[in-house]
């Protein structure tokens, strides 16, 4: 499908099911991957029936989740142009569009989830949120996304030796792709929507993701290996449009930003347990779950930071984030 006719549906979809908000003064829609029920898209939904509340009524939010206006990708571009209002998304296919992006998604960058939520709670976070709004997008605040590992159809990774030959699906983002590369594998950048059919079907060996996709997408169903080698703990982001911020008022703006904030507590809540609630899940469903010595794959991690952190300010960005103590 084309971007004039992905633009277009979308545009369809919006205008469709604005009309049952009529009594609204503003509705802000929101696009995420993710199925109805996923901590990200109940804590949109949160955030909205916080604005509902704050606004008396005047500020709501319509969350379009399981992909409805589109893949991250093509949502992101939508959400640039003002098509869509918010976007809950990755950071990985903002890594060719935003430069300080890169760093948050670096393998083992992050020591732990607490480290990264330390990070995203202050200067640092703060940092790289004003680093969207030049490129059309403000944002908001930082979801938890876990720890992304490695699973696999056939051959289950017990070392990065069993990497090697190995089809891994990636976001479509530069950095992932040599990610797998350095670790001795292929990477085949595709749409999340596409991952499922593609291990059914051989056309890659497995996919990286955290517990609570692994299961719910259903891709333990195919690949019933998973590998706790916890390669990223890249935090999510959720921006608004800089064309929709721009119509604001102040004091709107004001009430959209605290009500994100405000969500990030209530998202956390919900994603601790459903990443426990997925891993028991799906153990008991028959996947295996294997762990890993990690070292060998931070050590391969080498040529990715000397290639991606290529400039002072970036380097300067890994050093303050490498720096931070967590209590």
């Amino acid at each position: 499908m084309n971007v004039f006719v992905k633009f277009s549906a979308s545009v369809a979809i919006l205008a469709g099911l604005a009309t049952g908000a009529a009594s609204q003064e503003i509705l802000l829609r929101s696009s995420d991957t993710h199925p109805d029920g996923y901590p990200t898209v109940e804590a949109v939904k949160h955030m909205g029936e916080l604005l509902m509340e704050r606004s008396g009524g005047r500020i709501g939010v319509e969350v379009y989740h399981s992909s409805q206006l589109g893949e991250e990708a093509d949502a992101i571009e939508q959400t640039r142009l003002g098509v869509i209002d918010i976007i809950r998304a990755s950071f990985g296919p903002f890594n060719n569009i935003i430069p300080e992006t890169k760093v948050p998604s670096l393998p083992y960058i992050f020591r732990s989830v607490e480290h990264m939520r330390a990070v995203a709670d202050g200067d640092i976070g703060a940092d790289i949120l004003a680093a969207f709004e030049p490129h059309g997008l403000i944002g908001l605040a930082f979801y938890d996304a876990g720890a992304r590992s490695f699973y696999t159809s056939e051959t289950p990774v017990r070392s990065i030796e069993d990497m090697a030959g190995q089809k891994f699906r990636v976001m479509q983002s530069d950095l992932f792709v040599d990610m797998i590369n350095a670790l001795g594998a292929d990477a085949v950048p595709m749409p999340y929507g596409e991952v499922y059919s593609a291990i059914q079907t051989g056309v890659i060996d497995g996919a990286e993701n955290n517990p609570p996709s692994y299961e719910t997408a259903l891709h333990a169903e195919v690949a019933p290996y998973y590998t706790l080698d916890e390669h990223l703990i890249v935090p999510e982001v959720l921006a608004i449009s800089k064309i929709t911020w721009d119509r604001l008022s102040p004091e709107d703006q004001e009430l959209v930003r605290q009500a994100a904030i405000d969500s990030v507590a209530y998202q956390r809540e919900l994603w601790d347990a459903a990443e426990q609630a997925s891993l028991e899940a799906v153990a008991a469903a028959g996947s295996e779950i294997i762990e890993v010595d990690k070292q060998p794959f931070i050590d391969a991690m080498a040529p990715v930071y000397e290639q991606y952190v290529d400039t002072p300010e970036l380097q300067e960005l890994v050093d303050r984030i490498q720096a931070l103590e967590v209590e």
